[in-house]
């Protein structure tokens, strides 16, 4: 399980992060909503270790991590998929997969990964940056699984995609989280994808958490209003 507890970090005088505590359970899909501008990237650059919190911690099964280097939360079973998705434009989908792999003792991409994404078996000698947004999207979220995490990050995976890879994309942090127990927390502005896949959920507003409970509980909490003010 993540723990985030009371993390505060700064970006010059400004208070950036302030005092945030979260969790995010095993084969439990979190989402995090907010505005553009609250802390929401920030917060999952502490978590993967690219810039360092003032204080606080962060707790991978009971164990800090907060000064660990990205490639050691790499190796505990940390992955990222950043917005923006930034795969390698000029190398092949393998090849992005492979880099993904470097962590494994074998970088061959798994079966299961072509198995959750066909098109990328479909396109994988084709260069990453010749793939539409959505294929670019799921070459990123595979090249993420390539190190077999235990908890996949993902900042805003909707963002300019079509609707059909969105509900794509929906489906396989469904399966990752319930038949693989992989624990997901998932950065998210899209209201009704955030909803729909929300076992739990945060709001985040001026780099504090404002809301949290489960995600049954989104529409009666007015968090559609919350994430708009």
């Amino acid at each position: 399980m993540l723990a985030v507890e009371a993390l505060n970090q700064y970006y010059g005088g400004s208070h950036i992060l302030r005092d945030v505590s979260l969790t995010v359970e095993p084969g439990k899909i979190t989402t995090l909503l907010g505005r553009n501008g609250v802390g929401k990237t920030t917060l999952l650059k502490c978590l993967m270790g690219v810039i360092a919190p003032r204080s606080g911690r962060i707790l991978w099964d009971g164990a800090p991590v907060e000064a660990l280097p990205s490639f050691a939360r790499v190796e505990r079973g940390f992955a990222y998929v950043p917005q923006g998705r930034e795969i390698f434009p000029r190398l092949t989908v393998e090849e992005n997969l492979q880099v993904g792999g470097a962590t494994r003792p074998s970088i061959v991409v798994p079966d299961d990964i072509f198995g959750l994404f066909p098109v990328l078996k479909e396109m994988k000698r084709r260069r990453g940056g010749d793939l539409s947004g959505g294929q670019q999207q799921q070459l990123a979220i595979g090249r993420a699984l390539m190190s077999a995490p235990k908890l996949l990050i993902l900042d805003e995976p909707t963002e300019g995609i079509q609707p059909s890879i969105i509900q794509e994309i929906g489906r396989v942090i469904r399966r990752l989280a319930g038949e693989r127990g992989i624990a997901v927390l998932l950065v998210e502005q899209y209201y009704d994808f955030a909803k729909a896949l929300a076992d739990t959920f945060a709001v985040m507003s001026r780099g504090e958490i404002i809301a949290h409970g489960r995600g049954d509980e989104m529409d009666a909490r007015d968090v559609r209003a919350l994430i708009s003010v």
